[in-house]
């Protein structure tokens, strides 16, 4: 038995149909696939098959269980899993986020990034690196949310059978659902002060070009960036987030570490440093490819009005 990764995500949203209407378009605008639509739901896929469903808040049964912060917010995730599993149909973490077990419903995908360049490695001959107009997520690559109560939480989650990849040593910890795969899976942060909720969603796609290349096109469709492009030095994954309508933000990530049984978790000290080697504040503008303060003109980028 072993959990393969994440195969759906519930959202809830605020009730209003103007909030539906908005996480329409925003996911649409993000590269996933319509797959059905309701006045009080909405059903999106990755390119794998994974799904990201929308409800009306009074739609949703989950037994009573109490939503972990107001307003629009990520309410239940199912994992998929390979062979019979030995875990409960459903368990509850300590936020109030419900978590269902069955086996994957995601396919398998012969789609391959682009392959690098690397001095000393190279990959990629007689053919350049690919530009995408648009991204086409491949999968629900890992969630992150606020927590207050980090300790009980790493608990829960390794009841499950999750694995510890690296910390912020009574800050914040990286999960992993098996001993082989990416980097994490769950990333629990307490931070002073914050309440417990949720901080994003990652989508994972092809490779950084693709992470450019849906980074500009939702700039170009009007979302607003909240961070990136940038890098994470502790999963060496490249991102890009954008605010989402239906609770905290949603995430480009290509090229996380892979990991194996053989890895030994790492300690850091939180730090703008280690959260990011390089990001840039405010996206970059879809049409003039650079920040949006700086104004562009001329025949090329390089020239300056």
């Amino acid at each position: 038995m072993m959990i393969e990764g994440i195969d759906r995500l519930t959202y809830c949203t605020d009730g209003s149909a103007e909030n539906l209407a908005r996480s329409k378009q925003c996911f649409m605008d993000w590269g996933l696939s319509l797959q059905h639509e309701a006045s009080d739901e909405l059903l999106f896929e990755t390119l794998n098959g994974a799904q990201v469903r929308i409800l009306h808040p009074a739609h949703l049964d989950l037994a009573g269980t109490a939503p972990m912060e107001e307003g629009a917010t990520l309410r239940e995730v199912v994992w998929g899993m390979q062979g019979d599993t030995a875990l409960p149909a459903t368990a509850t973490d300590p936020h109030g986020l419900v978590h269902r077990f069955a086996p994957s419903r995601k396919r398998v995908l012969s789609l391959q990034g682009s392959a690098s360049n690397a001095w000393g490695h190279v990959q990629r001959v007689n053919a350049p690196s690919p530009v995408y107009e648009r991204a086409q997520p491949v999968e629900i690559g890992h969630i992150v949310l606020f927590t207050q109560q980090l300790a009980e939480a790493v608990k829960f989650y390794e009841s499950l059978g999750f694995l510890m990849s690296d910390s912020y040593p009574g800050r914040g910890a990286f999960l992993r659902c098996a001993p082989q795969g990416g980097h994490h899976d769950v990333f629990l942060l307490q931070v002073p002060g914050k309440a417990q909720g949720l901080n994003h969603v990652a989508f994972t796609v092809r490779d950084i070009h693709e992470v450019f290349g849906g980074g500009l096109a939702m700039s170009r469709a009007g979302w607003k960036t909240q961070l990136g492009p940038g890098r994470h030095p502790v999963s060496s994954a490249y991102f890009w987030y954008f605010e989402c309508p239906v609770g905290g933000l949603i995430e480009y990530n290509a090229d996380e570490d892979h990991l194996t049984e053989n890895w030994q978790p790492r300690e850091f000290t939180p730090g703008p440093t280690v959260f990011a080697e390089w990001a840039i504040d405010g996206g970059i503008d879809g049409h003039t490819r650079r920040q949006p303060q700086v104004a562009a003109g001329g025949q090329f980028l390089s020239e300056k009005r």
